[in-house]
This record gives C-alpha cells, sequence and structure tokens, in this order.
C-alpha cells in the first residue's frame, strides 16, 4: 500500500514537472508545424501568412533562435518545391534582424559542406538553389554567389576525375539560373557570360557513350530522348534569348520588394567544391523523358515547349512534390493536383509525363514499382472527370511506340499495365488493339498484350481473363495453369519409371522415411548407363524425374502444400541433386510439370535456392540452356534470374555484415582488456574469448571468399552465355546475309544492357576479371558496345 502511495506522490511531483519542460516543446511544435505549412491552403494570402509567421518568428528568436535556424535548414532540403515561399520568408527575417539572417546563411553553408561529404546530392542540389534563390530576396550579395558558381564550373578544370563529378558541378550552377539569372545577370552580365562559354566548352567535350543505355526509345522521333544536361543548357540558352524572363515560378518576395531591398545583405563565405573521393558516389546521368508535346493537349492551356525553362521548372517541382509525399499516395496525388499556377498549364499531361518518366527511368526508378501504380489510381479517384482519359491516351502511346521501346521499359510498362487494370474490373478497349493479331507473335505488340494477360491472370484466374478478352484475342491467353504429369494414367504404363511413381506415390501416402523411399528409387532404370556398364554410380536423371514429378503432383494443390513438400523430402532432394547435372535436371523437371504456370516455377525455383537444393550458377545455366531457348524471351525467365542475381547479393552482402561484426566485437573486447589493468582473471577470460573470436573472424573471411567467388562465377555464367548467343546470331546472320536486328537479337542485346544496369554496383566489383576474361576487343563490337556503354556510365 505504502509503496502505491509513494509512486503516486512521485508521480504527482512528476506530471507538475513534466508540464513545465513540455511548454518549451510544444513551443517548438508550434513553430515547426506553423513553418512546415506555411504556402498550403489557407483563407488568407500567402504573403498575409509569410508576414504573420516573419513577425511570431522574430518575436520567437531571443528564446528558440536554434531550433528556427534548424528547421528554415531543413525545410530548405526536404521541401525543395516550396523553395521561394522559405527564402521570402528568410528575407523578412533577415531585413528585421541581420545577425541571424547572417547566422542563417552559414548554418546554410556548414548544412552544404556535410550533405556533399555524405554523398547527399540531390539534397545539395536543393540547398544551392535555396542560397541563390536568396539573392532575390536581398539576403546575399549577387557577386558573393556569382563566386560560388564560377568556383563550382572550375571543378570541370580538374584532371583524372570521374566525368559524373564534373557533370553534377555543372548540373547545380544551370539549375539555378531559371530562380536567379535575371538577378545575376543584370548586376554581373560579363561574369555569367564567361561562366556560360566555359559550360558551353565543357558541354561539347562531354562523352555521351552511356546515353543508349539510358534511353527508353531508340527513335528520336516523336519527341527526341536528350541526354539530361544537353536538354537544360538548351533551355538555359533559350532562357537566356528571353532575356531570363520565365513566366512561371511562384515569386512572393516580389510583394515584398520594398521592405526586402532596404535590407543589408550577407556575402557568402569562400567556398572550395570539396575534393574528389574515391569512394564518392555521383548522380548517374540521366535521359530526359518525353511523350507529351502541345498537339497532344488539344484543350485548355497549351503544354511549354521541350526547350522552354518553363518545362524544366514544372517538371522539377512535380518531382520534388513525388520525393517530398511518395510514402502517403494520398497527400502525393492530393498535392500534384494542387500545384500553384494549374491553370496556366494542362497539369494532367505534365503529372502523367512525370510519372511515366520517374516509373520508366534507367537503371532504377527513384522509388518501388508499385508506388507509381497506387499514385496514378489516387489521381484517377481525385479527378474521375479528366485524368483516366489523359492515362488511357498515354497508354495507347506507349502501346504505339512498344517497337523502339526498350525491353525493361517494357517489363515495368507489363507490371503497371496489369496492376492497374486489376483495381478497375480488368476493363479495357481490347479491340482497339487487334492490329497485334496480325502480326508475328514474337513482335513486341503481341509479345505485350500476352504478357499483360499473364500478369492480370496472377491477379485473378483464368476464366477471368478468358472472360473479359474478346475470342479472337485466344491466340494471345495464357494457358490454363494446370500440372502436367506424366505418370497420371495407365496410358503411361508403357514409360520406362512409370512402376516405381506409382510406388513412390503409396509410399508418400502412407508417410514412408526417406530411407524407404530411396530403396524405391534404386529400381529406377538409369538411361545414362549401358547395360554391361558396372562403372559405379552414374548420374540418373530418370531417379529425379519419377521422384520429383510424383512429389509435385502429388503437392500441386498450392504454393504452400509445394514448400512444404520441397520442405519434408529436403534431404531425398539433395540426395538425387549432388552433382551439376542433377541440378540442372530438377530445374527441367520443375519447368517441365509447370510450364503453363510461370509464378509458380518462380516460386519453387526460388524456394529451391533458398534451401540450397539448386545453387545460383545451375539456375543461370539452366535458364540459358537449349531446353529453355523457346522459352527465352519470356518475361518470366528474367524475373527468375534477376530474383537469383538478388539472392545472391543478400548472401554476400549477410556474411559480409557478420564478419564487420565480428571485428567490432573483438576490437571492443581488446580495448576492454587494455582499460581494465592488472586483473589476470579477467586477462585471461579476455584472451579466450579474444581466441574465440579470432577463429571466428577467419572463419568468416573464408565464408566470405567462397561467397564473392561464387557471385563472380555466378556473373562469369551469365555474361559468358550471353556472348555465345549472340555471337552464333550475329555469325548465322552474317552468313546468310540477314538483318541482324530482329526481334530476338533486340531483347536479347537488351536484357544484357538490363543485366548490367540493374546489378550495377555488385558487377562494378567484379569489373577487372569481366575485361580480361570475357569483354576483350576481340570480342563482337556489337556486343562490346554494351559493355562501353556501361563503364561510360561511371567514368
Amino acid at each position: 500500500m505504502s509503496r502505491r502511495r509513494h509512486s503516486d506522490e512521485n508521480d504527482g511531483g512528476q506530471a507538475h514537472k513534466r508540464r513545465r519542460t513540455s511548454e518549451p516543446i510544444e513551443i517548438e511544435d508550434r513553430l515547426e508545424s506553423l513553418i512546415c505549412r506555411v504556402g498550403e491552403k489557407s483563407t488568407s494570402s500567402l504573403e498575409s501568412n509569410l508576414e504573420g509567421l516573419a513577425g511570431v518568428l522574430e518575436a520567437d528568436l531571443p528564446n528558440y533562435k536554434n531550433k528556427i535556424l534548424r528547421i528554415l535548414c531543413s525545410v530548405a532540403r526536404l521541401l525543395p518545391e516550396k523553395l521561394t515561399v522559405y527564402t521570402t520568408l528568410v528575407g523578412l527575417l533577415n531585413a528585421r534582424n541581420y545577425n541571424f539572417g547572417g547566422e542563417f546563411v552559414e548554418a546554410m553553408i556548414r548544412q552544404l559542406k556535410e550533405t556533399l561529404k555524405n554523398n547527399l546530392y540531390n539534397e545539395a542540389v536543393y540547398l544551392v538553389r535555396f542560397l541563390s534563390d536568396l539573392v532575390n530576396c536581398h539576403v546575399i550579395a549577387a557577386p558573393s554567389m556569382v563566386a560560388m558558381f564560377e568556383n563550382f564550373v572550375s571543378v570541370t578544370q580538374e584532371e583524372d576525375v570521374p566525368q559524373v563529378r564534373s557533370d553534377w558541378f555543372v548540373y547545380v550552377v544551370l539549375s539555378c539560373l531559371p530562380w536567379v539569372g535575371k538577378e545575376l545577370y543584370e548586376k554581373k552580365d560579363v561574369e555569367i557570360d564567361r561562366l556560360l562559354s566555359q559550360i558551353e566548352g565543357y558541354l561539347k567535350g562531354r562523352v555521351k557513350t552511356h546515353v543508349p543505355m539510358l534511353q527508353v526509345w531508340t527513335a528520336e522521333k516523336p519527341h527526341p530522348q536528350e541526354e539530361y544536361l544537353d536538354c537544360l543548357w538548351a533551355q538555359i540558352q533559350k532562357l537566356k534569348k528571353d532575356r531570363w524572363q520565365e513566366r512561371h515560378i511562384l515569386r512572393p518576395y516580389i510583394a515584398f520588394d520594398s521592405v526586402l531591398c532596404e535590407a543589408l545583405q550577407h556575402n557568402l563565405p569562400p567556398f572550395t567544391p570539396p575534393g574528389h573521393m574515391p569512394d564518392a558516389q555521383y548522380p548517374m546521368p540521366r535521359v530526359v523523358f518525353r511523350m507529351f508535346d502541345y498537339t497532344d493537349a488539344p484543350e485548355g492551356p497549351v503544354m511549354p515547349g521541350s526547350h522552354s525553362v518553363e518545362r524544366f521548372v514544372i517538371e522539377e517541382n512535380l518531382h520534388c512534390i513525388i520525393k517530398t509525399h511518395w510514402k502517403e499516395r494520398k497527400t502525393c496525388a492530393a498535392q500534384l493536383l494542387s500545384y500553384p499556377g494549374k491553370n496556366k498549364i494542362p497539369l494532367n499531361y505534365h503529372i502523367v509525363e512525370v510519372i511515366f518518366g520517374e516509373l520508366f527511368q534507367l537503371p532504377i526508378p527513384p522509388h518501388i514499382d508499385v508506388m507509381y501504380t497506387t499514385l496514378l489510381i489516387e489521381l484517377c479517384k481525385l479527378q474521375p472527370g479528366s485524368l483516366p482519359q489523359v492515362l488511357a491516351q498515354a497508354t495507347e502511346m506507349l502501346y504505339m511506340r512498344l517497337d523502339t521501346m526498350n525491353t525493361t521499359c517494357i517489363d515495368r510498362l507489363i507490371n503497371w499495365f496489369a496492376h492497374h487494370l486489376s483495381n478497375f474490373q480488368f476493363r479495357w478497349s481490347w479491340d482497339d488493339w487487334s492490329d497485334c493479331l496480325t502480326v508475328d507473335l514474337d513482335k513486341p505488340k503481341p509479345k505485350f498484350v500476352k504478357e499483360v494477360l499473364e500478369k492480370c491472370m496472377r491477379l485473378s484466374y483464368h476464366q477471368r481473363i478468358v472472360d473479359i478478352v474478346p475470342p479472337t484475342f485466344s491466340a494471345l491467353i495464357p494457358a490454363e495453369p494446370i500440372f502436367i504429369y506424366k505418370y497420371e494414367d495407365e496410358s503411361a504404363s508403357s514409360l520406362p519409371g512409370y512402376p516405381v511413381s506409382v510406388a513412390v506415390g503409396n509410399a508418400i501416402k502412407n508417410r514412408a522415411s526417406n530411407e524407404e523411399i530411396l530403396t524405391i528409387l534404386k529400381d529406377v532404370p538409369n538411361p545414362n548407363q549401358e547395360d554391361d556398364d558396372d562403372e559405379g554410380e552414374t548420374f540418373n536423371p530418370l531417379k529425379v524425374d519419377v521422384f520429383l514429378q510424383t512429389l509435385l503432383h502429388l503437392a500441386a494443390k498450392s504454393f504452400s502444400h509445394s514448400f512444404s513438400a520441397l520442405g519434408k523430402f529436403h534431404e531425398i532432394l539433395k540426395n538425387l541433386t549432388e552433382s551439376d547435372e542433377g541440378k540442372l535436371h530438377i530445374l527441367k523437371v520443375v519447368y517441365d510439370v509447370w510450364r503453363n504456370h510461370p509464378q509458380m516455377i518462380a516460386v519453387l525455383v526460388d524456394k529451391m535456392i533458398r534451401t540450397q537444393i539448386v545453387d545460383c550458377a545451375a539456375v543461370a545455366n539452366w535458364l540459358f540452356s537449349q531446353d529453355m531457348a523457346h522459352e527465352f524471351t519470356r518475361l518470366f525467365i528474367w524475373e527468375i534470374l534477376h530474383s537469383t542475381i538478388r539472392k545472391m547479393d543478400k548472401h554476400v552482402q549477410k556474411i559480409q555484415q557478420e564478419l564487420e561484426e565480428a571485428k567490432d566485437k573483438l576490437e571492443k573486447q581488446q580495448h576492454k582488456r587494455r582499460d581494465s589493468g592488472d586483473d589476470e582473471d579477467m586477462d585471461k577470460a579476455s584472451e579466450d574469448e579474444e581466441g574465440q573470436l579470432e577463429e571466428q573472424i577467419e572463419r568468416l573471411q573464408e565464408k566470405v571468399e567462397s561467397a564473392q567467388s561464387e557471385q563472380k562465377n555466378l556473373f562469369l555464367v551469365i555474361f559468358q552465355r550471353f556472348i555465345m548467343l549472340l555471337t552464333e546470331h550475329l555469325v548465322r546472320c552474317e552468313t546468310g546475309s540477314v538483318d541482324i536486328s530482329t526481334p530476338w537479337y533486340k531483347n536479347c542485346i537488351e536484357r544484357l544492357q538490363q543485366i548490367f544496369l540493374m546489378h550495377h554496383v555488385t558487377i562494378q566489383q567484379y569489373m577487372g576479371t569481366l575485361e580480361n576474361l570475357l569483354f576483350t576487343a576481340e570480342l563482337d563490337p556489337h556486343i562490346l558496345a554494351v559493355y562501353q556503354q556501361f563503364c561510360a556510365l561511371q567514368l
């Protein structure tokens, strides 16, 4: 009783104390909320909200200056779509409190150095852009901003640095000019002209080998697929020609010009770009995605041209909104649709183009693919009268341009479209696409429709797909996903393994032990062994065939049944797949029985890798084998291969992490022993523990080396198989004087690109080996070009 009373008193005391300490926290939270929400929908005008907020913050500066500085620095980095709102706010605060303005500029420079040090280059772009817009708000003096830009452009003169480093510094300068170009040119025209001519010289000398690998379409019509720096340069050239007049950026500071022009300005401290570090990860180059122009949006406002700076500003802001809100699809959709200035532009067309641009971005989209599907569904719900029509128009355009579309982007389009249809009762005007029925089924259009229906079936069921698609499309409807069991009935009794398959089936049903089943399997005749050949045990494919067909047939009801069957008879399966031939054959059997159910094949292969029944190299060899040649261009084949590579990658990372943890533990242990002084018992125990840790580290190092060697071998197998297939095709075409550019060739060469792009981080570790063994100068230039494009990405 007394104990409870004691704690009650304590609670009472604590509550009183907590109330006192929580008051500042409440005020800090309120400040954060006020700052973050300024510029959103409100009954008052933006200008009056900004003036009011500046007054509140000025009053709170004596007590909460550090907190306010921290929040303003964060929003500059994390809410770039409201850039000019916050620069105006900082301008108003600087006009009222000069010292605070100076401290803010210093804090921003510190933050910029930190982001560059931590490889956060996208955030660094927003910070520099924020600083440049502060020139418009009379916070920063124009000459010091020009000096910073000159330092950035001087990076292009550095020797022995990757091109991507110089690209980034040039991009930062160019991407700030829509905001601040006019102001800087009025005050420092000679310097800006000199800066632009330096940039022009640099751009002319750039290597652009990488561009074909990053283009969504190989055709330059109807819209050229331009490299991002070339496109931005053209936009800035046009902006300069238009006397730096830009009509789209919201500029709240204009309303406060009379106040701001009275303010004292700060000079930026000299900023030297940090030197190049070998472990620096600069952003990869990109190609600007274009699918619409002014002719595609017939009603309402005109779409800005692809080289107008307004197009850059709109797209940049929409990308920023997605980047800020991508985890909350409802908020993200609402923010996109309430974009400021939406009445001056065909906003729905811009939004759809930007979303597809991100979805198709190579090597990988900025966010997970499914986010774009859910975002588009949300947008259709919020704008049911207009957005679905724009999306249907975009889908139609993408379908029409499939012949020149990159295979990786077609994969993403298939996954998006099937998922999208599943949310709208699979309704689509299929008859509009009947042109795909009159061409060879290997061409991109029929292939696309077939793969979409295959994915739709995964998201519903076979009969549903049969019902929704016109009967004329029957050739493209996926087969019914049923199990094909070769020992099904009496008609199969003449097959060599039939009697044993019946015995194995009964043994499994009667819960026989593994030993009993292995004894039954001994009776399977070996087609690889002659009657008079008594030389030991050779691999028996029929044994694998009989056992696995029978096992999977009994477990064919669902994924779960199949998984538990593989788990239960893991020992027998390991026994049957000791050799490489066994591993290949087990995969062949899985394909034979489930060839009409690609999803089941994918999950079973995945399960067998996890349980080490087969290894990653065996899966790669099987996918490239002659048995699978007729399926080579099917999407599920490549999903299995990419999943296999990722699994290998995770395995290596897991062991490396264990090794790092063990090393850290040993270091801590040694540190502890040094600190403990002369305690002998402690010393003895520590030494024992250290000895065990050292042994563990040695074991783990061996495991890491072995895993990396396995990983390298996997890539060697994959690339070697690609080279063999492509070389055979090229030789065949050359001897028959046939054009090499068949649908198969386009698919194969782009799948090779896809492997490089999707796994570029891992592949870079093994570049030396690949160059020495496979991608040598003697290789056909068509194949070697892909490797050279890949190398150019990081130059």
